[in-house]
């Protein structure tokens, strides 16, 4: 069967390509799921950022071509200045960037200013939906802004006591302690600028109706089908980059440097639930890339994990991505069956047989998680060993232990699953099946990506897959997933509370840059081996395939506003 599956992708591929036309101009790219929302006030899921980034514009941006990732001005003229020991942080904008044109600002046009900065800080203290207040909980005053404002008008009244416009094209913001990691939250959309027009013509409702100062503008959105957006002709001078690492020479990625970009005339976003769908629009070429997922790894690729004949000579390229993406099971920790039973997290954190996992739908692409640190980040050991592993008569004496031999007495447990296809279905299935074999019985939920994350808001999961595509390259991005002001509506959905965990995470952000934090890391990670609001299951790598007339694309999972550099050729 698996050979007349090949066959019969091989046939579709040759008979696309053959059909395909001299194309237009626009980039298209595949979303997985739907998007639920493009305010980036709120937008915290790796597929709104597809979109978001592209609208929108911080003041910092990371560098395109170098690793390890390194930070540089946006809309900033240039890095922060840091003064009183990390407690005051000054920002200049660029002058004359212009915001994407919109009727809220008439016939003229609107140049970004100091005012639209403060006013995103604002917003994400105002409005009780939006994901990031955690970035900002240090800045002076913030607190009784959130506490005293309850209106629009409020809002753009009430001054927060930290944070000062200079002038039109400066600001400061001050903290009540040093946060080393602060100045990773100033490359995240979620501090990208605001303008008070368009927050009060659509009463602080962005969720569609995105206006930002980025190389695209928003033009058109189809729920279930694609998002459209168009180039902004009035996208200030910007640049190809004229320096890179090694990869960057090797994948001849500098052959546009020192170019105006952005090159293409715009994006459409396709929303294709289903790999299967995926792959079959990119042998159309109908969208321009894919990540390789379970169902196609054989098909594209040979036994030693390279790309098979039939497709380089077809002009499609392969690009293995290292990520900073990984995956675990997570508990509800205030969930009374699996919250409040430690021995049950553990009779199924050795019941699951996550190398299995790893090779049915990872094709043993991913590599099994050791450590609650993925690799490339300060305080992963390869060494690191975790306090469990697949075991089932284990297994079965742990939940025993636990009150519930051969699962008796124990209700069937709720696995939440993160989208409508069949991989996460199937997905959910295993670990069905895995659980049942020591006596637990699951009910797996199916949910829309949405539906899932309205879930963890309101601390309705109980058991479920939990992931993280790290915002910013330093362990404290993990760690803030497991401490109190993280909780719901913010991303601790696991509702972990620990003391140990909160003062290590405190001592932490006191650290200055560059100061020695494994003692604080160790601390962390030994906590949660211990209670295991997560059982580890892997780390993301990923192989991304293009047709070679598109040029200048570097994959990265912390990089979402990449397609400005991208050429169609």
């Amino acid at each position: 069967m698996k050979l007349i599956y090949i066959f019969i992708s091989l046939l579709l591929f040759q008979s696309c390509f053959k059909e395909n036309k001299e194309r237009d101009n626009i980039l298209n790219i595949a979303l997985t799921t739907q998007v639920p929302t493009l305010d980036h006030a709120i937008s915290y899921d790796t597929v709104s950022a597809e979109v978001v980034y592209q609208i929108h514009e911080p003041l910092l941006e990371y560098e395109y071509l170098i690793r390890p990732y390194t930070l540089k001005p946006l809309t900033a003229a240039d890095m922060p200045v840091v003064k009183e020991e990390g407690l005051l942080y000054e920002f200049t904008i660029k002058e004359g960037i212009q915001f994407h044109k919109h009727e809220a600002f008439g016939d003229k046009p609107r140049f970004l200013k100091a005012d639209d900065f403060i006013n995103q800080v604002k917003r994400i203290a105002y409005d009780k939906k939006s994901n990031a207040f955690w970035i900002f909980k240090n800045v002076v005053g913030i607190d009784k802004f959130k506490d005293t404002v309850n209106s629009i008008d409020d809002m753009f009244k009430t001054d927060i006591e930290g944070v000062k416009k200079l002038s039109d094209l400066k600001f400061q913001i001050r903290l009540t302690k040093p946060q080393p990691q602060f100045i990773y939250a100033f490359a995240m959309s979620f501090t990208a600028p605001s303008p008070e027009e368009i927050i009060r013509f659509y009463k602080n409702d962005l969720s569609v109706n995105p206006v930002g100062t980025g190389p695209f503008y928003f033009e058109k959105w189809d729920r279930n089908l694609s998002i459209e957006l168009k180039k902004f002709a009035n996208y200030r001078d910007d640049y190809y980059p004229k320096k890179g690492d090694r990869y960057s020479y090797e994948r001849n990625l500098l052959q546009s440097k020192g170019e105006k970009i952005p090159f293409i005339d715009g994006i459409k976003f396709h929303i294709l639930k289903e790999a299967q769908t995926r792959w079959l629009n990119f042998l159309k070429q109908k969208v321009d890339f894919v990540i390789l997922t379970k169902d196609h790894f054989t098909v594209a690729l040979d036994s030693n994990g390279r790309l098979k004949d039939d497709y380089t000579e077809k002009g499609i390229e392969l690009q293995i991505s290292p990520t900073l993406t990984y995956w675990w099971l997570a508990f509800n920790m205030e969930d009374e069956i699996v919250g409040k039973n430690k021995l049950l997290r553990e009779a199924i954190a050795h019941a699951v047989n996550i190398p299995k996992f790893i090779e049915i739908f990872t094709n043993n692409i991913g590599q099994k998680a050791n450590s609650i640190y993925p690799p490339g980040i300060p305080g992963y050991s390869p060494s690191a060993r975790l306090p469990y592993e697949y075991n089932v008569e284990k297994a079965k004496e742990l939940l025993a232990k636990a009150g519930y031999p051969n699962g008796e007495g124990l209700p069937t447990l709720n696995y939440d699953i993160r989208g409508v296809s069949n991989v996460s279905r199937q997905g959910g299935e295993f670990i069905q099946r895995e659980l049942e074999k020591i006596g637990i019985k699951v009910n797996v939920v199916v949910n829309t990506f949405a539906g899932f994350l309205q879930k963890a808001k309101n601390k309705k999961l109980q058991f479920w897959q939990g992931g993280w595509s790290m915002d910013y390259p330093d362990a404290e991005n993990i760690i803030q997933l497991l401490t109190k002001a993280s909780l719901p509506p913010g991303p601790n959905s696991a509702n972990y509370v620990n003391p140990v965990v909160e003062k290590a995470y405190q001592d932490l952000l006191k650290l200055k840059p560059n100061q020695d934090q494994s003692k604080y890391l160790s601390l962390v990670e030994e906590q949660v081996n211990q209670e295991l609001p997560w059982v580890m299951m892997f780390y993301s790598r990923n192989y991304v395939l293009q047709f070679n007339n598109i040029k200048n694309f570097r994959h990265s999972d912390l990089i979402y506003n990449n397609y400005k550099y991208i050429k169609i050729q």
